[in-house]
C-alpha cells in the first residue's frame, strides 16, 4: 500500500512529459468552439449532443471527387421572388411584380436590382410568361416615351401617356436594336403600372415623319398586349392627330379589333384634352406644349 500510495502521489505531483501514441486505446481530439449567442438543448438529435460531438476514425474525403460549378452553371433564389442569373460573372436581377407609379420604372440607370455586362445596364422582365432581356442602357435617353398621368374616375383607373416625340430617330445607330427594347420597355411599364381599367393617351404632335412608329412596330405591340390590357382600355385618346398617324390606323385595321378601332377618338389641342381627363399629372413635353400653341396662334391668324 506503501508503494501504490508513492506511485500515486508522483503521478499528481508530476505530469507526464511524453505521450502514449502507440498503445491500443486512442485519445479523441476535442475541438473547443467558440461562445456563441444561441442556447441550444442537448435533446436527442441537437447538434449539441453526444452523436455529433463524436468524429468518426475512418473520416476520408477526397477533395478530387467532389462535383464543383462551372461557368455556364446558373444559380437562383425563389425565396423573394426575385432571380438572378449570371453572365459574364455579374448577377443580374428579375424584375418581377417591381411597385411603382411612373412609368421609368428602373430608374435613371441606378438599379439597385440590376446588373451590368460590358459596360451595359440590363433588365429581365416576364411578358406574357416569356422572360426578355431589356438593354436599359441604350433605351436611357427614351424612357420618357411613356409615363404615368395620374388617374381618372373612381378607383384606379390609370392614365398612361405616350410621348411620340420621345422616340429615337430612325436614322440613329442600332435604331433596329434600341426600338426593339424599347418596345419591350413599354409593353412591360403597362403589365405593372395598370390594375384596373386605363385610358392611353398618344401625343403625336411635334413628332417629325423619321420619329413616328413604323407598322410593323406597332402591330407587335398590339399582339403582344395581354388580353386583360386590351379588355381593360377604355379609350385612346390620340392628341393633335397627322394624316400619317390617321393613314397608318387605316392600314392596321385588318389586324386590329372593331371594339379596338371604336375606343380611337381624335383629339387637336390640349386645351380639348383637359376638357376629357384630368391634366395635374399628365407630363406634356416641352416640344408639344410649343407645338400646341403654334397651332392656335396658326388657327387665329386664319
Amino acid at each position: 500500500m506503501d508503494t501504490l500510495g508513492s506511485h500515486a502521489d508522483d503521478l499528481t505531483s508530476s505530469p507526464p512529459s511524453t505521450l502514449n501514441i502507440s498503445g491500443s486505446h486512442r485519445k479523441r481530439k476535442t475541438l473547443v468552439a467558440p461562445e456563441i449567442n444561441i442556447s441550444l438543448d442537448q435533446s436527442e438529435g441537437s447538434v449539441l449532443s453526444d452523436d455529433f460531438l463524436d468524429t468518426p476514425d475512418d473520416l476520408d474525403i477526397n477533395v478530387d471527387d467532389i462535383e464543383t460549378p462551372d461557368e455556364t452553371d446558373s444559380l437562383e433564389f425563389l425565396g423573394n421572388g426575385n432571380e438572378l442569373e449570371w453572365e459574364d460573372d455579374t448577377p443580374v436581377a428579375s424584375a418581377k411584380n417591381m411597385p411603382g407609379d411612373s412609368a421609368d420604372l428602373f430608374g435613371d440607370g441606378a438599379v439597385e436590382e440590376g446588373g451590368t455586362t460590358n459596360g451595359r445596364l440590363w433588365r429581365t422582365v416576364i411578358i406574357g410568361e416569356q422572360e426578355h432581356r431589356i438593354d436599359l442602357q441604350m433605351i436611357k435617353p427614351y424612357m420618357k416615351v411613356v409615363t404615368h398621368g395620374g388617374y381618372y374616375g373612381e378607383g384606379l383607373n390609370a392614365i398612361i401617356v405616350f410621348a411620340a416625340c420621345c422616340l429615337p430617330d430612325s436614322s440613329c445607330p442600332d435604331y433596329h436594336y434600341i426600338m426593339e427594347n424599347l418596345f419591350l420597355y413599354v409593353i412591360s411599364s403597362l403589365e405593372l403600372l395598370v390594375a384596373e381599367d386605363y385610358m392611353i393617351v398618344y401625343l403625336n404632335g411635334a413628332t417629325p415623319r423619321r420619329r413616328m412608329p413604323g407598322l410593323g412596330w406597332l402591330k407587335k405591340c398590339y399582339q403582344m398586349i395581354d388580353r386583360r390590357l386590351r379588355k381593360n382600355l377604355k379609350a385612346l385618346i390620340i392628341v393633335h392627330p397627322s394624316w400619317f398617324i390617321r393613314t397608318v390606323l387605316a392600314i392596321s385595321r385588318p389586324f386590329i379589333s372593331v371594339k379596338f378601332i371604336s375606343k380611337i377618338q381624335y383629339v387637336h389641342s390640349l386645351e380639348e384634352l383637359e376638357q376629357i381627363i384630368p391634366m395635374e399629372n399628365v407630363h406634356i413635353p416641352e416640344c408639344v406644349l410649343q407645338y400646341d400653341d403654334e397651332r392656335i396662334k396658326a388657327r387665329r391668324e386664319r
